[in-house]
């Protein structure tokens, strides 16, 4: 490979960690709410991974935070192919920003725009930052040229159910500086207003070409299990005092209503086991509900740490398909809320696992990455678990 093509998505995943599932039309919420950018470094993290690997390739880019400025942090002199600025969609007048080119909104006609430029410049791969979102403009550039230029993925989205990213940013710049050859890969995109309340729709937008290599995702599978023993299993085994953070998904949503808790649709909730006990070990799940406390309801990261109190408890549920337990879908359980946990409980049912051989974690957060690296007991049902690596 001689040259690349760079595109940052600049908002990509900030509506993660302040509770809002998702970034698409709500960028001012999601900066109101407190909510920092994150791609920015995500894009850095890949190109420092791929400039120690190619560090003589040809990078083309979009201005500012668009591209520019990770790619020369990462060591790159890169061309810029394409500037808001010079099309006429950029607010210089931006105090927090002046002068940044692509510091003001930027849109994802800027996203398509900067991979038309690139394509024009004959890329041998368009690297891209962001979620699915990103993913459908590249995809629809691409298939619009009728270009089998390969796409990739670093992943910096709050919903991320395509096939075409790398499992962490720098699996992204290793592989796009090692790949050899390409196989067709699924981008497919959520609603994000009903993902918002609870419900996922998943509708297949693309086939692209993706270099092949086994750090890369796989796309989402969504399934519906029984985990009714397994929620069962877990509510009798409730500690009185714990705090619980329950993430998202149906199985963790199984175990709350178990404990007579309404869970919020593809929220985190936290709960609060009361002191008082039936008198039975663990008691059962009426007695369990009833002695609790809900301390916050679809809470971002903000309202997690104001409520907890030790000793806590974390509760996930690996992303079918993909195996993510920490960084895809549940960014408001962040490095921080992670630290004050003694406890992390993984729970899925075994039809879940059987289609996963690894866990993952991407918490942008080196040290609990490599914490979390192991061998993890996962709770399958009432009284079974399995243990499964994580990476």
């Amino acid at each position: 490979m001689e040259s690349i093509g760079v595109v940052v998505n600049p908002i990509a995943g900030m509506g993660g960690r302040v509770g809002l599932k998702g970034t698409d039309g709500n960028v001012e919420e999601a900066r109101r709410r407190g909510a920092e950018p994150r791609a920015p470094d995500r894009a850095r993290e890949a190109l420092r991974s791929l400039y120690q690997r190619a560090p003589d390739l040809t990078v083309y880019t979009a201005a500012g935070v668009l591209g520019e400025r990770a790619a020369q942090d990462a060591g790159f002199e890169p061309t810029v192919v394409y500037d808001p600025a010079a099309a006429g969609d950029d607010d210089s007048s931006d105090p927090a920003r002046p002068g940044d080119p692509g510091a003001a909104e930027t849109t994802a006609d800027d996203t398509r725009a900067a991979v038309r430029a690139l394509l024009e410049r004959d890329v041998d791969l368009v690297l891209f930052v962001g979620g699915d979102g990103t993913a459908v403009d590249v995809a629809t550039v691409l298939e619009e040229a009728a270009e089998e230029t390969p796409m990739l993925g670093v992943p910096a989205g709050v919903k991320i159910y395509s096939s075409v990213f790398g499992v962490t940013p720098t699996d992204a710049g290793r592989i796009a500086a090692e790949f050899e050859r390409v196989e067709p890969r699924e981008v497919n995109d959520i609603d994000e207003a009903a993902y918002r309340e609870g419900e996922v729709r998943s509708e297949l937008r693309a086939i692209v070409p993706v270099p092949v290599a086994p750090a890369l995702q796989s796309g989402k599978q969504v399934s519906s299990g029984s985990v009714d023993s397994l929620a069962a299993g877990f509510a009798r085994e409730v500690e009185p005092g714990r705090t619980y953070v329950f993430g998202p998904g149906s199985t963790v949503g199984a175990i709350e209503r178990e404990l007579g808790i309404d869970p919020s649709p593809l929220g985190v909730d936290v709960w609060r086991a009361g002191r008082e006990t039936d008198g039975t070990e663990g008691g059962d799940a009426e007695s369990a509900g009833q002695r609790g406390t809900v301390l916050a309801r679809d809470a971002a990261e903000s309202d997690i740490l104001a409520v907890l109190a030790d000793p806590v408890t974390i509760v996930v549920s690996p992303i079918g398909g993909q195996g993510f337990i920490f960084g895809r879908g549940n960014h408001q359980i962040s490095p921080a809320v992670i630290r004050r946990a003694d406890d992390i409980e993984v729970v899925a049912a075994d039809e879940k696992l059987d289609g996963i051989d690894t866990l993952h974690v991407d918490t942008d957060d080196d040290e609990i990455d490599d914490r979390l690296e192991g061998w993890l007991q996962v709770r399958t049902g009432r009284f079974t678990t399995r243990m499964v690596p994580v990476a």
